[in-house]
């Protein structure tokens, strides 16, 4: 069986609803003979992942490794380049060590154009960092737009309070974009052998 492995803050830890994309990409990607491991924290940035990187990530070898920070990064605040800088670190230490296939993913949108444009910021660093450093790349804030485009909901139904965490409906569709990545990697993969 292989291992995934989820390192990132609040969204990744699940605040704010009790079914959180985590468990439910668990159940999901269970069929395809992958264990979902989830070491996020709420609160956590990118600072916090490289500080317990030998606890949380290392022991675990995962297979995958999902790194997905920003939002509490924006919020702390973590520079731009620091975070930029501490994906890389991230990125370096796993793959020296054991060399997994590392996916980021970005977040969910928001409507305060003010906050959209800070989350921004931070969505291109984690993109730059894919691109660079060759790491698969989950555009979770354009399937949220893709979403409310369809007209198959409004954005305050994907939150019970405020926009910083998602509620279950806005955690299943990163958990779509998430399985629909993972397994579009592992055909390639396997085409590929």
């Amino acid at each position: 069986m292989k291992r995934l492995l989820i390192r990132g803050g609040g969204i990744a830890a699940g605040v704010g609803t009790p079914v959180s994309y985590a468990s439910m990409i668990s159940g999901e990607l269970a069929k395809d003979g992958i264990e979902v491991v989830n070491r996020s924290r709420k609160g956590e940035t990118s600072f916090d992942a490289l500080r317990t990187y030998l606890d949380d990530i290392e022991p675990l070898r995962p297979d995958m490794l999902l790194l997905h920070f920003g939002v509490d990064d924006m919020y702390h605040p973590v520079y731009r380049s620091e975070f930029k800088e501490n994906l890389v670190q991230l990125i370096r230490l796993a793959r020296e060590r054991f060399d997994p296939r590392i996916l980021l993913l970005t977040s969910q949108t928001f409507s305060d154009p003010s906050v959209m444009d800070a989350a921004s910021i931070y969505y291109r660093a984690i993109r730059e960092v894919s691109m660079d450093l060759r790491c698969g790349y989950i555009a979770v804030h354009l399937w949220w737009m893709s979403y409310l485009a369809s007209g198959s909901g409004d954005a305050g139904a994907l939150f019970d309070e405020c926009e910083t965490y998602p509620n279950e409906k806005g955690h299943g569709i990163i958990a779509s974009a998430v399985v629909q990545k993972i397994r579009r990697l592992s055909i390639l993969s396997e085409s590929s052998q």
